[in-house]
């Protein structure tokens, strides 16, 4: 499972990305502006009668969960790594707040909350490594109260043959087009992508509702180097081009990333 990055959270209660300075830095931002901003909407609407339970599903070393915690959530991150559990306690150690870490895998979550225990499951950049997607997505289903929901975030196999495309390999592109798992070979180091639609049915079977899909590094993947020469604004036009784009179903097919956002009935 890799870890996810994230910008802080803002005395608001939004997750900001102001003073974005330098390329790196408002590429990071793009990228992440998406997923911060349907978050920071869906907590919202889940909020209303005080803090959440939430799970952190191979949450890393905290890049998504302690963000959370200084909003004054109760998060757990589940991470098999004990090295990231130690950074995870080192970063929420340093921002002041407490995140629970426990050492575990997606098939552990039934033995460590109880049945409907979470207002709200992360599952970002997990399904890609899981063996069993759909026995995944029912274990973080399982403890998700009703009406509570999942945000859960995947690599796109067809944005996948768009880069290799992009980077010369169109054998590997038209391979990964036609690959089950959405793999451009035998040394892709990326075990399985997904489109949209592969997404949308494995939330249908889990018995998740109302998911709305949205397009995450529209544009952010793509663009060349020069892009940024000269225009000291080029990081926050660029944050606001992804979170219109985001929006765009015409445009969900070249995003690095699907988010997906859904409900347990």
């Amino acid at each position: 499972m890799t870890d996810r990055s994230g910008t802080s959270a803002t005395a608001t209660g939004g997750f900001g990305v102001s003073g974005v300075t330098g390329p790196a830095r408002a590429a990071n931002a793009a990228r992440t502006a998406v997923v911060w901003d349907a978050l920071s909407r869906l907590l919202a609407r889940l909020s209303e009668d005080g803090p959440l339970e939430i799970v952190d599903a191979g949450g890393g070393t905290g890049g998504v969960a302690v963000p959370l915690a200084e909003l004054g959530h109760r998060v757990t991150v589940v991470e098999p790594s004990p090295d990231s559990l130690a950074a995870l306690e080192r970063r929420a150690a340093e921002s002041g707040v407490t995140v629970r870490g426990v050492q575990g895998e997606t098939r552990d979550l039934a033995s460590l909350f109880p049945e409907g225990g979470a207002d709200l499951v992360l599952v970002h950049n997990v399904l890609e490594y899981v063996d069993d997607p759909a026995a995944a997505l029912a274990d973080v289903v399982g403890i998700t109260r009703p009406g509570g929901a999942v945000s859960l975030l995947a690599t796109n196999a067809v944005a996948g043959a768009l880069h290799r495309a992009l980077a010369g390999h169109i054998t590997e592109a038209h391979h990964l087009l036609s690959d089950a798992d959405g793999r451009w070979g035998e040394n892709d180091p990326m075990p399985r992508r997904f489109t949209r639609q592969r997404l949308v049915e494995l939330i249908g079977r889990a018995g998740l509702t109302d998911a709305s899909v949205r397009g995450v590094r529209v544009f952010a993947d793509v663009l060349p180097g020069h892009a940024w020469e000269g225009d000291a604004q080029a990081g926050h036009h660029l944050v606001e081009l992804e979170k219109a784009a985001a929006e765009h179903p015409e445009l969900l097919g070249i995003a690095t990333q699907l988010h997906v956002i859904a409900h347990r009935g």
